[in-house]
């Protein structure tokens, strides 16, 4: 089983995956594992504006779905057979994901609240006013750039949506729900 998250900074697209890892026996493979091996690599700064410029360079050599492929290879090399792909940012990702047989799941809430979540996790890529935050988000959702994020539209393309404005007792039944449906399919 192959399920892509997609969804806005902050709304718990980890928390998902952290679940799916620890209870359900998922790989975990993430965007940001690439992108920070590039800032090593490259000798910059992990900053939010860096890692939407690298991952932009990267796809536009590779293309727009680079990190699906990437991990669909390493997902038949170490033969993992449930794997879950955290940041799915583009249409051509999401395409890729579904003509793997894999399912999206998007994940949201509201901004105040997601805000106050990076706030408190404090990851390198975090560290903005509310006014950035604002602002790298509107330019994440429909990235100008033909390589960049389009956010907006992947997670329209979402199989299913979950609205994480609450509790962690919440989020993990909202959880159960999607896996109970997708095991219906």
């Amino acid at each position: 089983m192959l399920i892509g998250i997609t969804g806005t900074d902050g709304a718990g697209k980890g928390a998902v995956v952290s679940f799916l890892v620890e209870q359900e026996g998922f790989v975990h493979y993430s965007a940001r594992a690439i992108w920070e091996e590039e800032f090593v690599k490259r000798g910059i700064e992990s900053s939010r504006a860096n890692m939407r410029l690298v991952a932009n360079e990267l796809r536009a050599k590779h293309g727009n779905d680079f990190l699906v492929k990437y991990y669909l290879q390493k997902m038949k090399e170490e033969s993992v057979a449930k794997a879950v792909i955290e940041s799915i940012r583009t249409t051509a990702e999401a395409d890729t994901l579904r003509e793997n047989k894999g399912i999206l799941l998007a994940v949201d809430a509201d901004k105040k609240t997601r805000f106050k979540r990076i706030k408190g996790r404090q990851s390198s890529s975090d560290k903005v006013t509310y006014k950035e935050f604002i602002a790298h988000e509107k330019l994440e959702m429909n990235d100008p750039d033909p390589n960049g994020m389009q956010k907006a539209r992947v997670m329209e393309m979402a199989d299913y949506t979950i609205m994480n404005n609450g509790t962690m007792g919440e989020l993990k039944k909202e959880i159960g729900n999607f896996l109970q449906s997708i095991n219906h399919d």
